[in-house]
């Protein structure tokens, strides 16, 4: 996992993780279910831009993923997008929770 070297960037990151697990418990259901491409594409791009800030590429990838599934509203593929979203911002959470990062 390549995580960001600027100081700052690692402070706010158990933050920005937390941030983001709660937000995908609270909205990409409801994106899906009402099948709002719009709602969808606009999480998954700023899922994307925020992720490459602070040095999770691995999760901006899937942000750019979801944003095609949004575009073209294949709404099974985005629908499969939420565990591997969640599980990859737990893995950075376990990791920073493990390395005494947070």
């Amino acid at each position: 996992m390549k995580l960001s070297d600027d100081p700052f960037v690692r402070e706010l990151l158990p933050e920005f993780v937390e941030n983001w697990l709660t937000d995908i418990q609270s909205q990409f259901k409801n994106f899906i279910r009402e099948e709002n491409s719009e709602d969808l594409y606009r999480f998954a791009h700023t899922l994307k831009g925020s992720c490459f800030q602070f040095g999770l590429d691995h999760i901006a990838h899937l942000g750019i993923e979801l944003m095609g599934y949004a575009k073209s509203r294949e709404w099974d593929k985005a629908s499969e997008m939420e565990e591997k979203i969640k599980n990859a911002f737990l893995e950075v959470k376990n990791f920073l929770e493990s390395n005494n990062l947070t």
